[in-house]
């Protein structure tokens, strides 16, 4: 027997939209707080704390500074909204990659390596003596010239990830801490983002 192809085709699109839904677990994107063009300096949300930072060409290339002894770190004011916080980010010379949030200190972050990716809650970290506590982790292998793509949805004390097809997720009550701002920040020198975008999150109902 012949499917129709109008058939075929519309359940493609109802599946690809389906796999596009399925990616968001914890909000629906609502109002965009940032979606930089990368081609031109980086608006006032956005601030500069360690390292440089050079958007150029829809590319944004981060190094540390070897001076400063911190990781380059770039700080985006965004209130304690629900959030979605998407990117691709590529090593190109950088050994570590992280995207955290902060209140009055830092509260979480992901922490991506070559060979591994894990969730974190910041209450225990004592810079130099006390790491971060890890709430979820798994091995990757991560290629230093490959785009990889990141989707961070944060809703309540909850934390998802999503790398490319690797999924994590993690709560924790300090995680629910009120936040002041999200950032990205790089260990070593040359790593590139692009396709930046970050909304506020209208969160779903816990499934």
């Amino acid at each position: 027997m012949k499917i129709p192809a109008l058939l075929i085709v519309s359940c493609l699109a109802a599946s690809l939209l389906q796999a596009e839904d399925a990616r968001h677990i914890l909000n629906q994107p609502g109002k965009v707080i940032s979606q930089p063009s990368l081609k031109e300096a980086l608006g006032p949300e956005w601030s500069v704390a360690k390292g440089e930072w050079k958007p150029a060409d829809g590319v944004l290339t981060a190094a540390e500074i070897p001076d400063e002894h911190h990781a380059a770190v770039l700080h985006l004011a965004t209130g304690p909204t629900p959030l979605i916080f998407e990117c691709e980010f590529r090593f190109n010379g950088s050994k570590i990659f992280y995207i955290g949030c902060d209140g009055t200190k830092h509260v979480g972050r992901l922490v991506v390596m070559p060979k591994s990716a894990k969730l974190c809650e910041d209450s225990t970290e004592v810079k130099g003596k006390t790491p971060s506590d890890t709430l979820a982790e798994s091995a990757v292998d991560l290629k230093p010239d490959d785009w990889q793509h990141l989707l961070v949805e944060y809703a309540g004390d909850r934390i998802i990830a999503h790398l490319n097809g690797l999924e994590l997720q993690a709560q924790h009550p300090y995680l629910a801490t009120p936040k002041t701002r999200w950032w990205f920040a790089v260990g070593g020198a040359g790593a590139q983002i692009r396709n930046v975008r970050i909304s506020e999150g209208q969160p779903l109902a816990d499934k």
